[in-house]
């Protein structure tokens, strides 16, 4: 199966590794964006539109003649996003739909920072949703209507199908969700502060998520049109498991400690290490069972994605040799008490 494969967004992060995935399985690809995101390592035979994604009546000549069979969204924000976007393409046309959401639309979600208990986990897709929304207001700077269960309901109510994104880790990840890590072990740090360190939330490596969307495109729309899918690791440990294992990727597991402090004393970035009242875990088994989806390999995920970030350290590195507040944590480490 070939197809044509509008992708809006497409070069940062998540939506470039489903542009390569997409262009490496036969398909082809036509990425629309708004151009003041071109890094140039971005693959060179793949066409871009540049438009604003919120009026693409000027490039919708662009459109037809490229005559796509599946329309991707990569970056819909909100209910003004996802309008903009479904009213570019007609209604009753036979297209395949696909969305990018998040699990931050489980109740679940809003629980764990509200630390309160709502939910048993694993959640599935039938789980419920947040009954609060715009999550971020008042707290984000341009994010005051962002609201993936807007979206949703818009591109559902179309016949199309969702995609629900865990915390997603990889090459390119400009949110560095190793770096908490990474950094210290960068400025040779022997020992890192970490309190009761039993969070627990879905991660999945960029790769298996390229893969699942990949699936859903080229599924039947008669099947997947309509639905939503979680995607994310099978297996989930806790974060400071998961800390551990980003030493050992970095090759630093056996020169690094890591030190119990009260979850109090830990500094900001180290918050994660602490403790929270509500689990994300959420289950795939959804898209492993209707998609035949599956994960790679858990620790060659993660050591492919610390060969890269160490490889490719975050540009702007302010604060990154401050580590004052990771010494007053460690003045107030824990001692296990001895036994008999």
């Amino acid at each position: 199966m070939r197809l044509r494969v509008v992708v809006l967004g497409g070069t940062r992060f998540i939506g470039r590794r489903i542009v390569d995935e997409l262009v490496d399985h036969g398909h082809d690809v036509l990425v629309v964006h708004r151009g003041n995101s071109h890094p140039p390592d971005l693959r060179d035979d793949v066409p871009h539109l540049h438009a604003d994604r919120l009026d693409l009546a000027p490039v919708a000549d662009d459109l037809r003649r490229f005559d796509p069979e599946a329309v991707l969204d990569c970056a819909a924000l909100g209910a003004t996003d996802a309008d903009a976007v479904l009213g570019a393409f007609p209604d009753g046309a036979d297209l395949r739909l696909v969305v990018l959401s998040s699990m931050d639309t489980y109740r679940a979600y809003g629980s764990l920072h509200a630390r309160t208990v709502t939910d048993a986990v694993p959640l599935d897709e039938t789980s419920p949703v947040r009954p609060e929304r715009y999550p971020y207001r008042g707290q984000m700077p341009g994010m005051d209507d962002y609201e993936k269960l807007d979206v949703e309901e818009r591109w559902l109510a179309r016949g199309g199908t969702v995609c629900r994104l865990p915390m997603v880790f990889g090459e390119h990840d400009y949110q560095r969700r190793e770096e908490f890590v990474l950094r210290r072990v960068r400025a040779g740090r022997r020992e890192i502060p970490m309190g009761a360190g039993t969070v627990l939330l879905t991660f999945g490596y960029v790769g298996d998520v390229a893969r699942g969307v990949r699936l859903a495109i080229e599924s039947d729309p008669s099947l997947v049109g309509g639905e939503v899918f979680n995607f994310g690791e099978r297996r989930s440990p806790t974060m400071a498991l998961r800390a551990r294992r980003i030493l050992d990727a970095a090759g630093a597991g056996d020169t690094v400690e890591l030190v119990p402090v009260p979850d109090e004393a830990l500094p900001p970035d180290l918050g994660i290490l602490g403790s929270i009242a509500q689990p994300l875990l959420v289950s795939s088994d959804k898209a492993r069972r209707m998609l035949g989806w599956e994960e790679s390999d858990p620790d060659d995920a993660l050591r492919r994605s610390v060969e890269w970030h160490l490889a490719n350290p975050p540009g702007d590195q302010a604060g990154a040799g401050d580590f004052s507040a990771d010494d007053a944590a460690l003045e107030r480490r824990v001692i296990a008490a001895a036994t008999a």
